[in-house]
């Protein structure tokens, strides 16, 4: 029997999401959406595409979460998306709400699931969906490194001219201020401090930083759907293949790096049991300040759910 994959939200990422992991047929998919209509269209088309692209994923569409149940994994892109002149904490208020509503709904059904958390701002909404579970941490992950990190490894190839298969970067740290690292981020092993100026690296930091923005301005009435959902298809291949492999994930600390009681990104272990490690990198006087810095920002907005969900 193949692993159910749940996604919750049939919009641009969610739907794209069904789709790259349709294709790597790693689990059947169920699609589900507040909207009439809308998942069972989109599941519907993606069935149809399956003797083109040579996938027999089973996917189902529904407005319920009856379907759900007994989810190896549920991906939760429900909420509302950021839109030009909108703050990451503009969206905190109005997608508190939804995770909530969504998470009682998947726990319910699936008691064993993990939950994987994309819907923004990302860090806060994993707080949420590990307070109103009362999953272990370990079941509770965001999505967010892997998208900021292959934002840097992209400005990297780009800058250098090389293929993106030959970058390997690292970034830790919120999804609203991440902080990639240049000392740990190599092309074809050379540390890219040999490769470029502090200048050059300062640029390709500060435009990872502000990537989801850029994308959003040059849009106008949307948000990244292309890149966030190649994310949680790799983190979702990697948990249901038990590839125990290490990425960029937004998850609980509980005292590495010195943070405590906060989902923040750094470089996890993810195989079948969720979270299954944290590595723990040596960083400068620098890096220890930003990334403290960052936690601070995260830990506001805890408190503020703390305040909503009550």
């Amino acid at each position: 029997m193949r692993p159910k994959i749940t996604i919750v939200g049939a919009g641009n990422v969610g739907g794209t999401a069904a789709q790259r992991l349709a294709e790597k047929e790693v689990g059947d998919i169920v699609l589900v959406d507040v909207a009439e209509g809308i998942p069972q269209g989109k599941s519907l088309d993606l069935l149809e595409a399956g003797p083109i692209c040579g996938y027999d994923t089973n996917i189902i569409g529904t407005n319920t979460y009856d379907e759900t149940e007994g989810s190896s994994i549920c991906v939760i892109t429900a909420g509302r998306a950021r839109k030009p002149g909108m703050t990451r904490s503009d969206l905190l208020e109005n997608n508190v709400n939804v995770v909530k509503s969504v998470v009682e709904e998947l726990v319910k059904r699936s008691p064993e699931t993990i939950l994987l958390l994309v819907t923004n701002p990302l860090d806060a909404m994993a707080y949420v969906a590990y307070k109103v579970s009362g999953f272990p941490k370990e079941r509770v992950i965001g999505m967010a490194g892997v998208l900021d990190t292959s934002r840097f490894a992209t400005f990297i190839s780009m800058e250098l001219g090389v293929s993106v298969e030959n970058v390997q970067a690292m970034l830790i740290g919120g999804h609203s201020d991440p902080l990639p690292l240049a000392r740990y981020t190599t092309v074809a092993g050379v540390p890219i401090t040999e490769l470029l100026s502090k200048e050059r690296i300062d640029a390709l930091i500060k435009r990872t930083i502000h990537g989801g923005a850029e994308i959003v301005h040059l849009l106008k009435t949307g948000s990244a759907y292309f890149a966030p959902s190649a994310a949680i298809t790799e983190m979702v291949t990697a948990i249901l293949m038990d590839k125990k492999k290490i990425l960029p994930s937004t998850v609980l600390c509980q005292g590495a790096y010195g943070l405590k009681d906060i989902f923040i990104g750094v470089p996890a272990k993810l195989g079948s049991k969720g979270v299954e490690g944290i590595i723990e990198l040596h960083l400068t006087e620098e890096e220890g300040n930003l990334l403290r810095k960052s936690a601070q920002e995260v830990k506001a907005e805890c408190s503020e759910v703390d305040r909503l969900i009550k």
